[in-house]
C-alpha cells in the first residue's frame, strides 16, 4: 500500500470510530445554572444560613403555623414539614380569627445556640372584636426545624395597634432592633394622594401602613423605649416616590397604601432598610429601600426606587414582586435577594424567586426578576468544569 493511501485509510477509520483511537469517560456534571421561580409556594420568604445549610420559612404551606424547607445550595430545596404549631404550650394566637389566624411572615435567627422564630398572627386578646388584631410573637427551638415553642403566652409587646412583618437586626455594637409594619387597618391618613382619590370619586379615605423600629430586650421578651416611625408613603404628589408607592390607589385596586415587609442590614457603615409598597395581592407590589446613619434613622429613600418590580409591561411574566429577605452564597461572595412573586403560570399563587443583588457606594441593585437560567451561587460544591481532552 502506498503511504498516501495508508494515511487516508487511517483517517477514515478514525472518523468512523473515534473511540477506537482514545476512550474518554466524561463524568456526570451538576447542572451549572438554576431557573426561577423556585419549587416553593411561599409568600414572604425568609432564608437562614446555619452550619452549612440554608433554611427557608414563609407564609403558607402549613396548618395554623409555619413550615420550612432546607437546601445545601439555595437552589435544591427539601420540604422539612411544619416547624411551628399555634397550639404549643405557650400559644397566644387565635386560629379562628380572620385569615385563619393570619400566621404570616416568619423569620428565624440563630442566637447563642438557639433558634428564634419571629412572626405575626391574630391575638386572641381582642375585647373590641377587631377584624385585624395582629401582633408579633417569638418562639424558640433547639433546631432550625423546630419544634418552635412560644417564649411567652403573649406577643412580644403591644403598641396599641395591629402590627405585622417582624424583622430583627443585630447591630455591631451589640444592640438588637425589631422592625415591623403598622397595619393599614383603621389608619386613614390625609395626603395629596387621598385628596386626588376623593376628587376622582374613587375612595373617601386612604389607609396606610407605616414601618417602625424599636430596640428589643436581649432576651426578646419585650421592647426597650418607644417605637420610632421610620418609613411611610409620600404625602406630596410631587414626591418622586409617590408614583410607584401609590399604584394600588391610582390603579383603582384598593384604598390602601402600604409600607411593609422591611429588612435591615448594614454595609460599610451605612444602614439599609428595604421595604415593599402597594397591595401584596396585586400586580404592583414592588421593593424599594432607604439609607441612614443609625438603625433607627432618619432614613432617606433612594432615588433609584423601585429596585424590583413586575416585568409584564416589558414582555415578561412576573408580577407582584415583594416582601424580601437577603442571604449570601455559600462562600459569602455573592448577595441574594429572596422574594415572592407571581407568574402567568402560577396565577394568584405566590412562589419564591432568588436573584443576585449588588450593594455598592450606598446603592442597591437587584438583578431581577429573572426567569431565564442563572449561574449557580458561588461556592456551590460539585460544579467542576469538564476535563480537557488530551
Amino acid at each position: 500500500m502506498k503511504p498516501i493511501v495508508a494515511l487516508y485509510t487511517l483517517a477514515a477509520c478514525l472518523s468512523l470510530n473515534p473511540v477506537a483511537a482514545q476512550t474518554v469517560h466524561l463524568p456526570a456534571r451538576q447542572k451549572a445554572t438554576y431557573t426561577n421561580p423556585m419549587p416553593v409556594q411561599f409568600g414572604d420568604p425568609f432564608v437562614l444560613y446555619t452550619k452549612g445549610t440554608y433554611y427557608m420559612y414563609g407564609t403558607g404551606g402549613a396548618e395554623k403555623g409555619f413550615a420550612a424547607y432546607s437546601s445545601p445550595d439555595l437552589v435544591n430545596w427539601k420540604k422539612e414539614g411544619q416547624v411551628y404549631f399555634h397550639n404549643n404550650p405557650n400559644g397566644w394566637s387565635d386560629p379562628k380569627a380572620a385569615w385563619g389566624g393570619a400566621y404570616w411572615a416568619p423569620e428565624v435567627y440563630e442566637r447563642n445556640g438557639k433558634y428564634y422564630l419571629f412572626y405575626s398572627a391574630q391575638w386572641k386578646e381582642n375585647p373590641a372584636k377587631e377584624e385585624e388584631n395582629f401582633r408579633i410573637g417569638v418562639a424558640v427551638a433547639d433546631q432550625p426545624t423546630g419544634p418552635f415553642i412560644d417564649l411567652q403566652n403573649k406577643p412580644v409587646f403591644d403598641p396599641g395597634y395591629p402590627i405585622i412583618d417582624a424583622n430583627v437586626f443585630f447591630d455591631t455594637h451589640g444592640k438588637v432592633y425589631l422592625y415591623y409594619s403598622r397595619a393599614a387597618y383603621k389608619h386613614p391618613v390625609e395626603s395629596e394622594v387621598a385628596d386626588w382619590a376623593r376628587k376622582q370619586g374613587l375612595y373617601k379615605e386612604v389607609e396606610e401602613s407605616w414601618v417602625y423600629g424599636v430596640e428589643l430586650k436581649p432576651d426578646f421578651t419585650g421592647a426597650i423605649g418607644e417605637p420610632v416611625l421610620l418609613l411611610r408613603p409620600p404625602v406630596k404628589l410631587a414626591d418622586k416616590q409617590a408614583g410607584w408607592e401609590s399604584l394600588s390607589v391610582t390603579s383603582k385596586e384598593v384604598n390602601r397604601r402600604w409600607t411593609e415587609g422591611s429588612v435591615t442590614f448594614k454595609k460599610d457603615g451605612l444602614y439599609y432598610i428595604m421595604y415593599s409598597a402597594n397591595h401584596f395581592g396585586g400586580q404592583h407590589y414592588a421593593i424599594g429601600y432607604a439609607t441612614g446613619k443609625s438603625p433607627l434613622g432618619p432614613f432617606t429613600k433612594a432615588a433609584n426606587n423601585p429596585i424590583l418590580q413586575k416585568n409584564t409591561d416589558k414582555g415578561g411574566t412576573v408580577s407582584g414582586t415583594g416582601h424580601n429577605s437577603i442571604t449570601y452564597s455559600p462562600d459569602g461572595k455573592e448577595m441574594f435577594c429572596v422574594y415572592h412573586g407571581r407568574t402567568a403560570k402560577t396565577g394568584d399563587e405566590r412562589v419564591v424567586f432568588i436573584d443576585r443583588m449588588i450593594v455598592k457606594d450606598g446603592k442597591i441593585t437587584v438583578k431581577g426578576p429573572t426567569t431565564t437560567p442563572q449561574p449557580l451561587p458561588s461556592g456551590v460544591k460539585g460544579t467542576k468544569p469538564l476535563p480537557k481532552l488530551r
